[in-house]
């Protein structure tokens, strides 16, 4: 998006303005001590014809910008009976407004259509495909599904894969280190989507489970794991209860 500075500038050169020191001074914001080097940028030649077509661009940007104003008037207003539902969705680590509103936009309140989540999952092309031959799975790719659904929800894991002591991000970090950011994105762009059905079906809220609930969960995978890996570098490991 066009800054303040920057339009500033251009429709200073559409209007026929030349000097470099003039143009660098119009500069707003972290641009201002950096006149030297938009002096050196803005000096050259700008034709006539240079700066018709500046002007019909800057025309442009401004009818884009008020279309998008007029649009997204629009979708408030059409989803102002949705509020309660768009609120409770961004109690989602990662989910914010946008993603709230594609997510209405694409499914819809009414969770009646999808009786499980597994189903929503598998209609929005979030679950993993099923290739199976002689007992031996070949591809775990996800289907299409709704294009721009797994976009905004993938946005949505990788937003959620940088917050702090959360669920989703230790089960991206934990799956990203296994099967890479691409996968574990996905997956929890899943998790994301089960977590909203559950939260339109039953008029909740997302409770936190916190960063350990899957080693807590699976305590005896978990340990057993890490003795395996230690294990293999050369060491004996004797494990202690820790006592209360």
């Amino acid at each position: 998006m066009l800054g303040k500075s920057g339009r500033a500038m251009l429709e200073a050169l559409s209007a026929g303005a030349t000097d470099p020191a003039a143009l660098a001074a119009l500069a707003r914001g972290k641009l201002q001590p950096k006149q030297a080097e938009l002096q050196r940028a803005l000096r050259g030649v700008v034709g006539a014809h240079q700066q018709l077509l500046l002007a019909a661009q800057l025309r442009h940007l401004a009818y884009l910008k008020e279309e998008i104003e007029c649009l997204s008037a629009e979708i408030v207003e059409r989803q102002r009976p949705l509020e309660d539902a768009l609120a409770r969705l961004q109690t989602i680590p990662g989910v914010g407004r946008r993603t709230a509103e594609v997510l209405l936009a694409e499914v819809g309140p009414d969770m009646s259509r999808f009786p499980t989540a597994g189903q929503l999952a598998s209609w929005a092309g979030l679950c993993p495909g099923q290739n199976e031959s002689a007992g031996k799975r070949k591809s775990g790719r996800t289907r299409k599904g709704c294009v721009w659904l797994r976009e905004a929800l993938t946005e949505a894991a990788r937003a959620a894969s940088r917050t702090r002591r959360t669920y989703l991000a230790a089960q991206y970090h934990r799956l990203a280190a296994r099967r890479g950011a691409k996968r574990a994105a996905v997956a929890v762009a899943h998790t994301i989507l089960v977590i909203a059905h559950h939260i339109l079906a039953k008029g909740t809220v997302y409770q936190e489970l916190g960063a350990n609930y899957c080693d807590e969960r699976h305590t005896t995978a978990v340990v057993q794991h890490a003795v395996a890996r230690i294990s293999r570098l050369g060491f004996e490991v004797t494990l202690t209860p820790k006592v209360a």
